[in-house]
């Protein structure tokens, strides 16, 4: 039998995707071997984690000020919105190098399974951007799943009255694939063949 700390160390690294029990207890075995210095060092970090790590307040990408250097970077065109779901996909995006214009990150993607529904997801911010920048055209880069294609489909019809492009990235992808496992030059291909997303 497992004592108590151990067990609960365990099922903490099983709250993370993708770890399953076995590679929990490993993780967790792996740390009782840490030094107590880096144990308490690690434990100070994940304590202050929600206070030392931020979201913008007008695209929600991650910063450690109130400074973003994507809202801030006078060299990006305005005139384009680029809406994902997750700071990674900033910046696997801003690793291909095909896209200089402002970013979007959006709470979550529609899963009424999960209880993440439509009435959660923060639209307006969106709206407001559009009009404020005159925003030209809005890439919806959202991962080719279910509740990808559901929030891209909601998003297209809550922005079909704007006078602006929607564009959708060119999944050439496998459907039920996340934009974090997607080679770069792929990614790349895909956002520079992106394709109209408006109303049929």
């Amino acid at each position: 039998m497992y004592p108590k700390a151990l067990l609960q160390l365990i099922n903490y690294f099983k709250k993370l995707p993708g770890v399953g029990s076995k590679t929990a207890e490993r993780f967790a075995f792996e740390m009782i071997e840490f030094e107590e210095n880096e144990l308490t060092d690690f434990g100070l970090l994940l304590k202050d984690l929600k206070k030392n790590i931020l979201k913008c307040k007008t695209c929600s990408c991650l910063i450690e000020s109130d400074y973003c250097s994507f809202c801030d970077d006078t060299k990006r065109d305005t005139n384009k919105l680029c809406i994902v779901s997750s700071f990674k996909d900033v910046l696997q995006l801003e690793s291909t190098k095909s896209f200089n214009g402002l970013y979007h990150i959006i709470e979550h993607l529609i899963s009424p399974v999960d209880g993440k529904d439509i009435d959660s997801l923060n639209i307006e911010t969106i709206k407001k951007r559009i009009l404020q920048f005159n925003i030209k055209e809005v890439i919806i880069a959202l991962d080719s799943t279910l509740e990808g294609d559901a929030t891209s489909l909601y998003l297209k019809d809550e922005l079909k009255n704007y006078d602006t492009i929607i564009s959708r990235l060119a999944f050439g992808l496998p459907m039920g694939t996340s934009l974090d496992f997607i080679d770069k030059t792929t990614l790349m291909q895909a956002f520079v063949d992106r394709k109209s997303f408006q109303q049929s």
